[in-house]
């Protein structure tokens, strides 16, 4: 079972635990569920006595049904199920992220440029869903803050020159995969806030779990260019990639 299964399934579990503990904080709900597993109990005893057992096993049904949907918990689970079950969708078709870098290998490349741009009445919008490239191609930087419910994402800074001065990236994420490719040079400053995830930042690898996680490289105060990462995530993986 891959590391994604296991964070989906023990973030599943832990909502289970939350919706217990709802349940049995909420009186009405909680005889209601009880009343309708007892009504289920009737009718699964009067399947042959006709109208009677159908009409229990719809009033059974109808009552836990009713009592699941009433708490906050169950909602949360349905959500993380759908998020988990699409992404998972995608990778099947073909359409993952998880290629290696054809540019990780020693290769000769020619240098590119590119002219800035006006950015006068751009309007740029973006999707909530799917796995995201920047830095595909050479482009012009630009501080990035991106909200994103899930999919894997991509930020390239080896085909952009940062400024001499801090420069930001911000991400808000529900589920997926995060990987950040940095020239070597740049000072970096992570900050991550993960439900359940791992982050990894210069061949070190930390598990994160309902934690604040902040790390400064060793060459951060005496490079000119700077990157801060900001990324707050429910559940995911979150790469800092030398290169």
């Amino acid at each position: 079972m891959g590391k994604s299964w296991r964070f989906f399934l023990m973030l599943e579990g832990l909502l289970a635990i939350y919706l217990l503990w709802q349940l049995m904080n909420n009186l009405p709900l909680l005889m209601g569920m009880l009343a309708g597993f007892f009504l289920l109990f009737v009718a699964q005893k009067r399947k042959g006595f006709g109208g009677k057992g159908h009409l229990f096993f719809i009033i059974s049904w109808f009552l836990i049904v009713f009592s699941l949907l009433s708490l906050p918990a169950i909602w949360f689970m349905l959500i993380l199920a759908v998020l988990f079950i699409s992404l998972k969708g995608l990778e099947w078709a073909g359409l993952s992220t998880n290629q290696p870098f054809s540019y990780l290998k020693k290769k000769l490349w020619m240098i590119t440029t590119k002219q800035p741009e006006d950015h006068s009445g751009k309007l740029n919008k973006e999707p909530l869903f799917g796995n995201r490239r920047i830095g595909t191609n050479v482009y012009e930087w630009d501080n990035i803050n991106l909200l994103i419910g899930g999919g894997d994402t991509i930020i390239d800074l080896g085909n952009t020159l940062l400024p001499k001065q801090e420069n930001y990236i911000v991400l808000r994420k529900g589920v997926g995969r995060t990987r950040i490719l940095v020239p070597a040079g740049i000072g970096v400053y992570l900050d991550c806030n993960l439900l359940a995830g791992s982050v990894s930042i210069a061949d070190e690898k930390i598990e994160i779990f309902n934690q604040r996680f902040s790390v400064y490289s060793n060459d951060f105060a005496s490079s000119s260019r700077q990157i801060k990462i900001i990324v707050s995530c429910l559940v995911g993986e979150i790469e800092v990639i030398y290169i």
